[in-house]
């Protein structure tokens, strides 16, 4: 979970840019957003990993079912962002995308909050793997 939050607070600020407070909000507004948001990401990333091991892991995991599990993780991470993009910039528009944010059908998600969701859980569950065996 550590790496993840690594992880994710550098993801936050980088994409930061694509999103609209980036040119609106304050110093104070922008710097919560980035802390709430990365809590946001370590909360959906356990929840993620508690909800697949439960349905797919077993008990000797992470040697057994570890790529299963790392699957699973990623699909409900996935799941959750598509959700709550859709949710926070479409119904609710607790923010907003900027027009250079590319935009993945049929919920117009930003491409940077699924790569966010593909590549971190990936490259956290690979260097867990390599640790694990050491």
């Amino acid at each position: 979970m550590l790496l993840m939050a690594g992880f994710n607070t550098v993801w936050e600020i980088a994409q930061f840019p694509l999103y609209q407070i980036w040119l609106e909000g304050t110093f104070r507004a922008q710097t919560y957003a980035i802390i709430h948001c990365t809590i946001g990401d370590i909360m959906i990333a356990a929840a993620s990993l508690t909800l697949a091991y439960a349905l797919v892991g077993r008990g000797a995991w992470p040697h057994r079912r570890f790529w299963a599990t790392a699957l699973a993780t990623t699909a409900f991470g996935v799941a959750y962002t598509v959700f709550s993009e859709w949710q926070n910039v479409s119904v609710r528009g607790s923010w907003a995308y900027r027009d250079i944010m590319p935009l993945v059908p049929p919920f117009g998600t930003g491409l940077a909050p699924l790569l966010q969701w593909t590549i971190l859980p990936f490259a956290t569950f690979v260097l867990t793997r390599r640790v694990s065996r050491a």
